[in-house]
């Protein structure tokens, strides 16, 4: 490999936000919101509590930030961010206040700066602990470790949470947007006096209860009809098994159809984003209803001891924010009880890498990531590679599945 610039340093000690970024805050948030058809509003008691907080966000689309930065106003915030997310240089992920994280990593790194930010720098720090876009506009899997880290913070807790993101730009398909309301509600989970009084175990338990969501739910309560040609079109990223004939993989779709190539069946999404079947009785009308049965079918996988997955992978290297993503190699992925493990070579030389389940709680995972394929991301201490799948065809939301199910059957479940 070529010579590159420095690795990108997890340890660099966080900044607050540069008085600069800080005003194009200030002048592009509410223009943004505007634009977008965004709505949001703040619970009148936050004006009452001393800065700074702890800011929890659900996490569902790109505008979740300005509509965050705009619901904080006057304060502003600095970010716990995937370090992939910055590939513009260190100057922008530290201007904005950035707190660098690997996802999905068991690293006490950055739950330290994160202390540091709140507790030194007296400044308030937001995340999304989600880590990832939602998939099919539901709350997804959080850290079991939050209420811990809240308990250590001792600031008030706020959160944000958002509706109407998703369907506007669900992570399986992102554009074309779809044009219909966003709301934010930025509102008090707790205060340092409730952090107090309550156990880590409490704290953790409230929180994974405020984040829970649906927004196909709310876009019926609501009454909001999408039009769009294409609103149920790349669907079957996340809806990747057929009901009618339990075949894999062999979804598709297009406009407003999502049909299996194997047995023919066929689904329709009406305006208010439910599947109404075309030549069968068989599937599910509500979107989540259909993810979260697939995630069972992977949970029976699991538990039967016959979940196994492998196939060839092209190595990219998350070198650092100025280098960016290096093709490094190749290898070959096995994902069973053993967590991942890949053989290959990367950098000219043999590769070895074995992720156990017990290190991996959940998984990153990007449709077409930048245009190059499918791909998951696998962080280690010193760097993050992002595996392209070769050959399989939409794999990634099962591998996600299989991911989480593995560490609760392994992990979790012994734990307890």
């Amino acid at each position: 490999m070529k010579k590159q610039t420095k690795r990108f340093d997890m340890h660099r000690p966080a900044i607050k936000p540069k008085w600069y970024i800080r005003a194009v805050e200030y002048i592009v948030a509410p223009i943004y919101n505007l634009l977008f058809n965004s709505h949001v509003t703040k619970d009148p008691a936050i004006k009452d509590l001393k800065a700074p907080f702890l800011v929890l966000a659900t996490h569902d689309a790109f505008i979740d930030f300005p509509q965050l930065a705009y619901a904080l106003f006057p304060h502003t915030t600095g970010w716990v961010i995937s370090i992939d997310e910055f590939r513009r240089g260190d100057w922008l992920m530290f201007g904005i206040g950035g707190i660098p994280k690997r996802k999905f990593t068991h690293d006490i790194v950055t739950v330290k700066q994160i202390l540091r930010y709140v507790k030194k720098l007296n400044h308030t720090c937001a995340f999304y602990p989600e880590a990832r876009f939602s998939l099919a506009g539901v709350n997804e899997r959080l850290d079991g470790a939050l209420g811990k880290l809240c308990k250590h913070a001792k600031v008030p807790v706020l959160l944000f949470k958002s509706n109407g993101n998703f369907l506007n730009s669900p992570q399986w398909r992102k554009r074309p947007y779809m044009g219909i309301r966003q709301e934010g509600h930025l509102s008090i989970l707790f205060t340092e006096k409730d952090l107090q009084e309550l156990s880590a175990d409490e704290v953790q338990e409230k929180i994974e209860k405020a984040f829970e969501r649906d927004q196909y739910k709310w876009q019926v309560e609501n009454n909001i009809h999408i039009k769009h040609k294409k609103r149920a079109e790349n669907i079957h990223k996340i809806l990747y098994k057929c009901p009618a004939c339990m075949t894999e993989f062999k979804m598709d779709s297009k406009g407003t159809k999502l049909w299996c190539n194997h047995c023919g069946a066929t689904w329709e999404m009406d305006t208010l984003s439910r599947l109404q079947g075309v030549n069968t009785d068989k599937g599910f009308s509500h979107v989540p209803d259909w993810y979260r049965w697939e995630r069972e079918e992977v949970r029976k996988e699991v538990v039967n001891g016959t979940y196994h997955f492998e196939d060839d992978v092209r190595v990219e290297d998350y070198y650092s924010t100025r280098t960016g993503f290096i093709d490094v190699g190749s290898a070959h992925m096995i994902h069973d009880e053993n967590g991942f493990t890949f053989e290959g070579t990367v950098d000219g030389e043999p590769f070895h890498l074995n992720k156990p389940v017990s290190s991996m709680y959940s998984l990153h995972i990007e449709y077409n990531f930048l245009k190059r394929g499918d791909a998951i991301d696998i962080a280690t201490d010193k760097t993050t590679y992002f595996m392209f799948l070769k050959t399989a065809p939409n794999q990634l939301t099962k591998l996600h599945f299989a991911t989480e199910e593995l560490y609760t059957h392994y992990v979790t479940k012994q734990e307890k």
